[in-house]
């Protein structure tokens, strides 16, 4: 009788999963990756991550991960497993950011404040926090397997489990990629079992992608966004590597310098599109902006409501990890079938959603595209070659998509593609642990320091276990 309504305790999981799928899908984006990707510059002040001066990160992701606990319990309560897997999937996914992020993180004792009165957890190292990943991604993949109804609350693939366990499956080979210079540390022998006998995507329609709607709370992220008209510009290096493959991806991402466009050159001339120099100082990029020799981002990003989806991850992505592990011997598979596939598959999602550069971007283009010496992977003749190939198309196509991952591939691949920063700048491996952690779990988290770098070198400088 004493129940308040306005409080509930209990609640159907889907009311979570909708929310947690709208966080997790739009997490890690924005703009700030693509500055340190050298793909942004800004003009009007000295950009952080362009210079590479960030310092600490967040723990905001355990906010969306106490949902995902909640959906778990709910899930249990109810007696419907295929929540608890997608729990499972979100936790694997929000702990391998964080863990990438800074190192080693609560995790075995995380989330437990409201069950146990654990309010400062314990760091579990790095490598058993991608191990823990892998286990329950595993886990995953086992209880949809078992269960036949459609979840609801769903709104990326309307409930479907087999899509489900295929992107689980996904981002099993994607952490597992990931780990590829720690194989003697972590078996990663299951990679080849779940490309034989597990589900994978099988084309670009099965991407895990969030598609936005022209609807009030429901649109593309950067609609209407007042940044893209001030100081962001076009990072030179980009637009080059672009240009010298002659990859049509280039009308897409941004637009023609002022000059260019004044000088009546054609959208597919690739000379009409130029960037600012990423390591010069602000003021002098911005100068030559103001002389209209530096592209903008393409207007779709802030003035179309829908734009085009965010992607979580991607068949293309899945079909370059295969290619990867193919070249390094991990699977006995086709290897430039893979990377063709990968391209064709980018293609078409900007074929599709791109609309008013569709006839760039045709399997027809894709076929030239591949044909060109500089993008064959038949004309790569060494491994090395192979893999700067694969990782290039990976680079190419995490424009406003994939977030940190280019990033995180950079430095796992050994500093490739190179990342152009005035002389002297290293680039970071890390973050900096929140003050919030110094505040409140100060005794876990210098030991976790400690542990890692040495006493009190909580610094952005520092390798963690997985590049050591």
């Amino acid at each position: 009788m004493n129940v308040n309504p306005n409080l509930p305790t209990e609640t159907h999981p889907q009311l979570l999963l909708t929310n947690i799928e709208w966080d997790a899908f739009r997490d890690y984006r924005g703009t700030s990756p693509l500055y340190a990707l050298k793909m942004l510059v800004q003009t009007d002040g000295e950009n952080a991550f362009q210079y590479y001066k960030w310092d600490r990160g967040s723990f905001g992701s355990f906010g969306t991960l106490s949902n995902v606990t909640k959906m778990i319990q709910e899930g249990d309560r109810i007696g419907d497993r295929s929540y608890v897997a997608l729990g499972k999937f979100f936790r694997s996914y929000y702990f391998f950011e964080m863990a990438l992020t800074f190192g080693d993180i609560p995790y075995s004792q995380a989330l437990e404040g409201e069950t146990d009165e654990n309010y400062a957890p314990i760091y579990d190292s790095q490598q058993e926090v991608f191990e823990g990943i892998l286990t329950e991604l595993a886990e995953a993949n086992e209880i949809l397997k078992t269960e036949n109804n459609i979840i609801a609350g769903d709104i990326i693939f309307g409930g479907d489990m087999l899509s489900w366990r295929k992107v689980i499956n996904a981002f099993r080979l994607k952490v597992m990629l990931t780990l590829s210079n720690k194989s003697a540390e972590i078996n990663l022998s299951e990679f080849s079992d779940i490309v034989a006998n597990e589900p994978l995507m099988e084309n670009q329609a099965e991407s895990a992608q969030l598609v936005f709607l022209d609807q009030q709370g429901n649109r593309y992220p950067s609609f209407n966004s007042s940044g893209f008209s001030s100081g962001m510009y076009m990072d030179s290096t980009f637009i080059q590597r672009l240009q010298v493959r002659e990859d049509p991806r280039l009308f897409i991402y941004c637009t023609q310098t002022k000059s260019a466009k004044e000088a009546g050159k054609a959208i597919d001339d690739f000379t009409a599109y130029e960037g600012g120099d990423p390591a010069a100082p602000y003021a002098e990029v911005n100068e030559k902006a103001t002389q209209g020799n530096v592209s903008k981002v393409n207007d779709r990003y802030h003035r179309d409501p829908v734009n085009e989806p965010y992607m979580l991850i991607g068949y293309s992505e899945q079909q370059l990890i295969l290619a990867e592990a193919a070249v390094r011997g991990w699977v006995p598979a086709d290897a430039q079938a893979l990377y063709e596939s990968a391209v064709r598959a980018s293609f078409e999602f900007y074929e599709m959603y791109a609309e008013n550069y569709s006839s760039y971007m045709s399997q027809d283009a894709a076929n030239t595209y591949l044909a060109n010496p500089t993008n064959s992977f038949a004309a790569a003749m060494d491994e090395q070659s192979q893999l700067e190939l694969i990782v290039m198309q990976k680079y190419l196509q995490s424009f406003f998509q994939l977030g940190w991952t280019s990033f995180y591939e950079y430095h796992r691949v050994g500093g490739y593609p190179s990342l152009r920063r005035p002389a002297g700048v290293e680039i970071p491996y890390r973050w900096i642990y929140p003050q919030s952690e110094y505040n409140y779990n100060a005794a876990n988290v210098t030991t976790a320091i400690t542990r890692q770098f040495g006493e009190g070198n909580d610094q952005i400088n520092q390798e963690t276990w997985w590049l050591k």
